[in-house]
């Protein structure tokens, strides 16, 4: 886990890429119940709209999991707290699979995301240190890529198995998975470990500065844009643009390109231009999911509007993400944790919001309703910060002064990480 041998070999420490392994693991059992609803409402014995709040639920436990654990778990070792998630998730995943009850159900998806918080906070720690100063980026960059590459492969994957398997298939598959990642963890890393415990008043003390919450509050909008409508794609895909539903992982697959490209698009146009970068893709972001309202009924219109929306949505994320780092100043830690709970507040609203909107006169036109009015909504703090980086106040300055001696601004690579 030295760094020196990262520097002479340019590759990184196989515990980082066990770590990507746990995000890939993680970001599939968050969204894959999107391609799952129907099956799992008519076995649960539920509404399509209430089957959506086990997306909503995850979410909520991901809001109060990632900064609680990423404090929580200050003073234990590294090593126990990543297996520990890790266990927990397994187990979490096996009673989902074997419930019948939807509240149980509801449970267990609290329990495994808040797993999840404390894996990913931790993660992001362990990664950086095995890589060392000189990769450091570029580790987290991997890490935090699993989820990306979830949406192309694991929740599409989970959803095309789920269709012939039944909707309990990909939960015990990520049981399995999380349980087979526990050896892996304590194989590569130490038993015992020496870090330096950073003061939690220090770290609360440097959120302080409006900034971060600025860009935190444009977090959770956009994603709340995407996944009010995302939660709910596969009712629109099937009851209102015609597609079979053994097609719509297909879709997802395309979504989640989508959402590749987008987070590289961002990365690289947003270290030259993050206002204009951001600006931009929330606009974009709003017309194409105004423009499903009337064009769901055409199955490629369709479509290609998930694939854009993807594209566009995610171009905002690595952004906003990189902002609220940066702002973060003394505490880029916490600062990440709370990118994560907002990120998921916006989940957790969108997805509740769509699913009234479901049930109302609006029907599966309802979610990209919300979506559109929720990712509009983006650009109220991206241009108060715009404005504000034009019209620079002894705050920004002090934050700006502060970034530079510790490196962050200049760090490009972080820029491009999604979270």
């Amino acid at each position: 886990m030295s760094s020196p041998t990262v520097e002479r070999s340019g590759k990184l420490p196989l515990v980082v890429w066990v770590m990507s392994a746990g995000t890939f693991l993680m970001g599939t059992t968050e969204f894959v119940i999107a391609g799952l609803l129907p099956e799992m409402a008519g076995d649960l014995g539920v509404s399509v709209s209430q089957a959506g709040l086990l997306i909503t639920a995850f979410a909520v436990g991901m809001i109060v999991g990632a900064p609680l654990m990423a404090i929580a778990t200050l003073r234990l070792p590294q090593r126990s707290t990543l297996v520990m998630a890790l266990a927990i998730f397994s187990i979490g995943h096996v009673i989902a699979a074997l419930s019948s009850s939807f509240t149980l159900l509801l449970v267990a998806r609290v329990v495994t995301a808040l797993a999840t918080g404390a894996f990913w906070s931790v993660g992001a720690v362990v990664a950086t240190t095995a890589a060392g100063p000189a990769a450091s980026s570029r580790a987290l960059g991997v890490m935090n890529g699993g989820m990306t590459i979830a949406n192309v492969i694991g929740v599409p994957l989970g959803a095309w198995a789920g269709q012939f398997i039944g909707w309990r298939g990909p939960f015990w598959v990520l049981a399995v998975l999380s349980a087979a990642a526990v050896p892996a963890v304590l194989r590569l890393m130490p038993a015992v470990e020496k870090h330096e415990v950073p003061s939690i008043r220090d770290e609360f003390a440097a959120l302080r500065q409006g900034r971060i919450w600025l860009a935190l509050s444009a977090a959770a909008l956009i994603m709340g844009g995407l996944m009010a409508t995302y939660s709910y794609i596969s009712p629109l895909l099937t009851d209102r643009a015609g597609i079979p539903s053994g097609a719509v992982a297909l879709v997802l697959v395309g979504f989640g390109v989508g959402a590749l490209l987008g987070t590289s698009t961002g990365g690289y146009f947003g270290d030259r231009r993050p206002s204009a970068t951001t600006i931009t893709g929330a606009a974009l972001t709003a017309l194409v999911l105004l423009l499903l309202v009337p064009l769901s009924t055409s199955a490629v219109a369709t479509v290609i509007l998930v694939v854009l929306m993807g594209l566009t949505g995610f171009t905002v994320v690595p952004v906003v993400t990189a902002l609220a780092v940066r702002f973060g100043g003394s505490a880029p830690t916490l600062a990440a944790s709370l990118t994560v709970s907002a990120f998921n507040t916006g989940t957790a609203l969108g997805s509740w919001a769509a699913g009234i909107s479901l049930d109302s006169s609006l029907g599966q036109t309802g979610p990209a309703l919300v979506g559109t009015v929720v990712a509009t909504l983006t650009l109220v703090p991206l241009t108060v910060l715009a404005l504000l980086r034009t019209s620079p106040t002894k705050e920004s300055r002090l934050v700006r002064e502060g970034t530079d001696r510790e490196g962050i601004s200049g760090d490009a690579d972080t820029r491009r990480t999604a979270v």
